[in-house]
């Protein structure tokens, strides 16, 4: 049970046992043309497992790591984006967020490469692309690349006063101008005024590349397909996510029930906003897709860049 939970979690990315349990009858289809066939003893004890007794069996394979922040609140940036004055439908499929990551090891000095990470509101779909030294040009291009790639249309991006004046003018300058999300000038102690997309870049960029210095202008370009082709259908398709449906308080305690977890897709496909025709071109490339196969394709294209 051990071997076969720990198999899954290094190729799922790092789950919690919450996560990982509604993904196993996701993965454990594609393991025996991997691995060992599984036998029906192992079968049995997986449907069956928890989350807690997950979170038991692989509690030594898990080493917490931490980086460095490049983003930094700008008060001019409040004139540059234009804000508009309603909030989100969190609801409703087609609202990103957008965020940035400094791959700049020990130090914020010089130029090196940035990781621009999207995350829809409704379903939880997740885009990330790579940009050199975080310039204007190169946010725009890849902006516009992530909406083109969204399976639904964008009704509009969110970068706070937070973001930094490229991504917010990039955003600004795409097709959808982007909209705040909660206040535009959040309190200089609010860590979280991207609520939905910052947990998105430790998944994306820092469980992928590290802590490391990427100062190579030619890695953009690999690193971008590999976000595209491999990164992003394993995401998508393959890794549930829990979201907040409630806060409220209880006595002295704030309770945050969240709803079952479930992938980005199966909350594209039960939201109702897709047509036949778009339902059906998701549904194809899923049944296609092999998990297995996506992460060795990520190890192989992260070797080469």
């Amino acid at each position: 049970m051990r071997e076969v939970l720990a198999t899954v979690w290094q190729h799922a990315e790092p789950l919690c046992g919450k996560r990982l349990a509604p993904a196993l009858p996701l993965w454990l289809p594609h393991y025996a043309k991997h691995f060992n066939p599984l036998r029906p003893s192992q079968k049995k004890l997986l449907k069956q497992i928890s989350p807690a007794t997950i979170d038991r069996l692989l509690a030594e394979c898990k080493v917490p790591t931490r980086g460095l922040g490049g983003t930094r609140p700008g008060t001019l940036l409040r004139e540059q984006i234009p804000l508009a004055g309603e909030v989100c439908d969190q609801t409703r499929p087609g609202f990103l967020e957008v965020d940035s990551v400094a791959h700049c090891g020990g130090s914020l000095a010089g130029d090196f490469i940035w990781s621009l990470t999207s995350t829809c509101l409704g379903t939880g779909w997740t885009e990330g692309r790579a940009v050199w030294n975080k310039g204007y040009p190169g946010v725009l291009t890849q902006i516009q690349d992530v909406e083109a790639r969204l399976p639904l249309p964008c009704a509009g991006w969110i970068s706070t006063t937070a973001a930094n004046g490229s991504t917010g003018n990039g955003c600004a300058s795409s097709r959808n101008a982007p909209r705040p999300s909660g206040s535009p000038a959040p309190a200089p102690t609010t860590k979280d005024d991207n609520a939905h997309v910052e947990p998105k870049n430790w998944m994306w960029a820092r469980q992928l590349l590290g802590d490391r210095r990427l100062e190579n202008p030619d890695t953009p370009q690999p690193l971008n397909e590999l976000y595209r082709d491999a990164r992003g259908p394993r995401h998508n398709f393959f890794l549930p996510s829990t979201k907040l449906v409630a806060k409220r308080r209880e006595g002295r305690r704030i309770v945050r029930p969240h709803d079952p977890p479930q992938t980005a897709y199966q909350r594209l496909v039960t939201s109702g906003e897709l047509n036949r025709q778009t339902a059906a071109q998701l549904r194809e490339p899923f049944a296609a897709l092999d998990p297995f196969a996506l992460a060795q394709s990520v190890n192989q294209r992260l070797k080469k860049t």
